[in-house]
Parts: C-alpha cells; sequence; structure tokens
C-alpha cells in the first residue's frame, strides 16, 4: 500500500471515537488533513471543532465544518471527548515528537485541553527510540542563539528552521542527533529555559492510544503497548 492511502486507513479509523454531538479537537499535518476529509461526511454529527492550526482551520471551514475558539470552549464549560492528531515519531509509550509541521504549541494546547488523544499514523512512525526525526523546539527569536547554545550542549545538533515563523510569530529549532532515553525528564527540561515556547515532545501528556495503520490493517496500540487490530 502507498503511505498516503495508510494514512488514509487510520485517518478513517479515528471517526469511530468520535462522540456525537459533542466538540472535537483536531491537530494539523497530511494524515489528519485526511482525518478532516472523513470527517466531512459526518459534519452534521459534531458541534464543531477545535483547530491546532491556521491550515487546518482553513481545511475545516471549507468541508463546511464550524470551527470554534477554545477559549469560548473552555469558558462556556464545555468538554472535548477526543483530538485527533498525527505524530512524526511515536514509542511503545505512546510518546511522541511532533512539530513537523511547526504547530507544536498550538496542537499541545488543544491536547491539554481535551479529554483523550487519538494519535493517527502510518507504521513507519513507530520508534523504539524518540530521536531519528529531528526534535522541533518553538523558541521566542530573541532566544534562538541562546537556546541553541544550550541545545548543543546537550548533545544536539540545533538547525534553525528556513521559512515562514509558527502560527504564534515565533522560530522552531529543529534538533538532530538526540537518543532520546527519558523523553519526560528532557521535555520538563527544555520547557524551563527561558526563551522556549515548547519542545515538541509530547510524554508528560502522552497520547491516549494510537491508530497504526499498515498493509495488514490498522491496528490499535495502547498505553501497555499491547497492539491490537482495530480494523
Amino acid at each position: 500500500m502507498k503511505q498516503d492511502e495508510l494514512k488514509r486507513a487510520a485517518a478513517r479509523s479515528a471517526l469511530d471515537y468520535l462522540v456525537p454531538g459533542t466538540i472535537v479537537g483536531v491537530g494539523s499535518g497530511s494524515t489528519v488533513n485526511f482525518f478532516i476529509e472523513a470527517l466531512a461526511d459526518l459534519r452534521s454529527s459534531v458541534a464543531g471543532a477545535v483547530s491546532s492550526s491556521l491550515a487546518s482551520t482553513e481545511r475545516l471551514r471549507a468541508h463546511g465544518i464550524d470551527v470554534l475558539d477554545l477559549n469560548e470552549v473552555v469558558e462556556a464549560g464545555r468538554s472535548i471527548p477526543i483530538y485527533v492528531d498525527g505524530a512524526d515519531e511515536i514509542n511503545a509509550s505512546l510518546q511522541m515528537i511532533k512539530g513537523g509541521g511547526g504547530a507544536l504549541t498550538r496542537e499541545k494546547i488543544v491536547a491539554e485541553a481535551s479529554e483523550r488523544f487519538i494519535c493517527i499514523v502510518d507504521q513507519s512512525k513507530i520508534v523504539d527510540t524518540l530521536g531519528r526525526f529531528p526534535l522541533p523546539v518553538e523558541v521566542i527569536p530573541m532566544a534562538a542563539k541562546l537556546v541553541a547554545a544550550r541545545l548543543r550542549a546537550l548533545g544536539g545538533q540545533p538547525r534553525l528552521r528556513q521559512g515562514p515563523p509558527t502560527d504564534n510569530g515565533n522560530l522552531i529549532l529543529d534538533v538532530a542527533g538526540l537518543a532520546i532515553t527519558d523523553p519526560c525528564a528532557l521535555e520538563a527540561q527544555i520547557n524551563q529555559w527561558a526563551g522556549v515556547v515548547t519542545v515538541g515532545l509530547f510524554a508528560g501528556r502522552p497520547a491516549s492510544l494510537a491508530l497504526v495503520a499498515s498493509p495488514e490493517g490498522v491496528q490499535r496500540l495502547d498505553p501497555r503497548g499491547a497492539l491490537k487490530h482495530a480494523t
């Protein structure tokens, strides 16, 4: 199967976890685009979406799905039962590296606001140790050199990402060369540095479950690292 077919299969399997009549959290990236496409057929069954990126917001609205402001959702006391998003890497403990598309901060916010995080990936994203994919770190522009120096002191090889700033107007450092054996500790450490907005480690708050597509079908990876057939 082609990778797009695997992504589409993982995305469609997430529809089974929708809670009718409620708000759904929606991430960003190529796999999530397939989820939005599939969600369009069920848009009347959800009360709207909270989006983690401007690109996803535009795509959702183009498919006729109402996009809600998270502050208004929280103020009204409304719940977000599930958040659906992809990952650049995910391990057996459902800890992830995210941020390849630059939306890591908003993704982490919407994930935190949601009751469950459903991660949709193809089998190529499963790793034993996080760090093969360069770790994104969103930084305030004036702190880019300072944070890069601290990342080098950890043994990383930071590189300033080229292109437009994030949706928040910040920069991203992509850090290669890290073998992340304690994701929770590294997430907490980097997040404490002055100038860091957030690091693309989702470890302290990992996914609730992962839907992993392979040519044999979609399997459900639970927090204990066990794979079960989902479809």
